[in-house]
C-alpha cells in the first residue's frame, strides 16, 4: 500500500482589497498575499473602467477633445484642461493674451486646492475621523461655487480655449476668490488642532508606508508623494509654464517619505497655492481674455509636441502628433497616478494589513486617469 504524504500546510492566503472597497475611491482592486496580518505581496489590478480617451482623441477635433481632459482626473479637471490647451497652443504656435494666462493660473490653483481638500477630508475619514471631512467639504464648496460661476461646471471643466478662456472673470469672481483665501487661512488652526496634532492620526501615519528616493525614482513617483521624500521636483518650478515664473512660492518637501510627510506636504501646498492666486490677482492685467479671429477648428502644422505640467497628483504630460489635419493623429497622456500606484508593490510589503488603508489613502490615487 502506497504511503500517503500529509497535505501541505498553507502559509499564505489571498485577500482582495477592492474593487468596491471604500478606501480605494474608485474601481481598483489590490490583490494581497497575506501571511497572518502581514502583507507578503501586493498586486494592483487596473482596467475596470477603461474608456479609451486617447483613442477617442483621434476621431475628434482638438476642441472637441477638450471635455475629455477633465474626465481623466476629474479632481484636477481644470488643470488637465489647462495642460491640453497649452500643448495644442505649443503645437500650433498660438500665444494667448496676458490676461487669459493669469486667469488660467488662478483657476488651476483653485482646482488644486479643491483636489487637496477632497483628499484631506476623505483620507482622514478613512482613518476614522469624520469631523475634518465636513470642514474640508465646506471649504471645497466655496471653490466649486467660484469656478461654477465662470466655467458653468463644478467638476468636469471645459473652460480653457485655444488662445484664451471661454469667459472673462469679473470683480465678483476676484472678490469671492480673495474672501475664500482669507477663509481658508482661518481654517489652518482648526485643521492642525483636529488632525495634525491628533495623537491617533500621528500613530496611524508616522513611519507608515515609507517611500524612499530610490523607490520613487524606479517607479516614476511624482507630485506630493515624491516631494515628501525630500525631492523638490515641481514642474511649475523646474520647467515653468504659463506665468508661474513670475510668482514667489515655495515647493514644500518632507524628510521621511512616510504617510505623515505626504499629508504635511499637501497641507502646505494649499497655502502655496493661495500665495500664487493672491499674486496673480494683484498682477492681473487688463485686456482681452481670448484671441479674436482664431478658428475653432484649428489645424496645427505637421509635427509632434510633448508638454508637461503639474497636476494635483504630480507630473502630467500630453504627447500629440499632428498630420496637419484638424484631428490629432496620436494622443498619449502621461498620468502621475500610474507610477504612484505601482510603487505600492514595494511599499506594502511586510506591512500590517491595518496600515494598508492609511498607505493607500496617503498616495492620493485617482483611478480614472489610470484607466483612461
Amino acid at each position: 500500500m502506497a504511503e500517503q504524504s500529509a497535505p501541505p500546510v498553507q502559509q499564505t492566503y489571498s485577500l482582495n482589497l477592492g474593487p468596491q472597497h471604500p478606501s480605494t475611491h474608485g474601481v481598483l482592486r489590490v490583490l494581497l498575499t497575506m501571511d497572518g496580518e502581514f502583507i507578503v505581496e501586493a498586486d494592483p489590478i487596473i482596467g475596470y473602467a477603461h474608456r479609451g480617451h486617447e483613442k477617442m482623441a483621434e476621431s475628434r477635433t482638438y476642441l472637441q477633445f477638450m471635455p475629455n481632459c477633465s474626465r481623466m482626473d476629474y479632481l484636477s479637471g481644470m488643470i488637465y484642461n489647462h495642460g491640453f490647451c497649452l500643448a495644442v497652443e505649443k503645437l500650433a504656435g498660438i500665444v494667448p493674451p496676458e490676461r487669459a494666462r493669469y486667469i488660467r493660473v488662478i483657476c488651476s490653483e483653485l482646482n488644486r486646492i479643491s483636489s487637496h481638500l477632497l483628499w484631506f477630508g476623505t483620507f482622514v475619514m478613512d482613518l476614522g475621523g469624520f469631523t475634518p471631512f465636513l470642514y474640508c467639504f465646506d471649504d471645497r464648496e466655496r471653490i466649486l461655487d467660484i469656478l461654477d460661476r465662470v466655467s458653468g461646471s463644478r467638476l468636469t471643466y471645459s473652460y480653457c480655449r485655444f488662445g484664451g478662456v471661454a469667459r472673462d472673470i469679473d470683480e465678483v469672481f476676484v472678490q469671492a476668490t480673495r474672501d475664500f483665501i482669507q477663509r481658508l487661512r482661518s481654517r489652518w488652526t482648526d485643521y492642525h488642532n483636529l488632525v495634525t496634532k491628533n495623537v491617533i492620526f500621528i500613530h496611524r501615519t508616522r513611519g507608515v508606508g515609507v517611500i524612499d528616493r530610490e523607490t520613487a525614482r524606479q517607479f516614476g513617483v511624482t507630485g506630493p508623494n515624491l516631494r515628501a521624500c525630500g525631492v523638490p521636483f515641481d514642474m511649475r518650478k523646474v520647467e515653468p509654464y504659463e506665468v508661474y515664473d513670475r510668482f514667489d512660492f515655495q515647493v514644500p518637501t518632507g524628510t521621511r517619505g512616510d504617510a505623515l510627510d505626504r499629508y504635511c506636504v499637501r497641507l502646505e501646498e494649499m497655502e502655496q497655492s493661495c500665495r500664487i492666486i493672491e499674486q496673480a490677482l494683484d498682477q492681473l492685467p487688463e485686456g482681452p481674455h481670448r484671441l479674436e479671429g482664431l478658428r475653432l477648428k484649428i489645424k496645427p502644422r505637421r509635427g509632434e509636441v510633448y508638454f508637461a505640467f503639474e497636476s494635483a497628483r504630480g507630473l502630467t504630460a500630453y504627447y500629440l502628433v499632428s498630420d496637419g489635419s484638424a484631428y490629432p493623429y496620436r494622443c498619449h497622456v502621461r498620468v502621475p497616478s500610474y507610477g504612484n500606484l505601482h510603487c505600492l508593490t514595494e511599499v506594502l510589503k511586510e506591512t500590517l494589513v491595518a496600515d494598508a488603508i492609511s498607505i493607500l489613502g496617503s498616495i492620493d490615487i485617482v483611478v480614472p486617469e489610470i484607466d483612461r
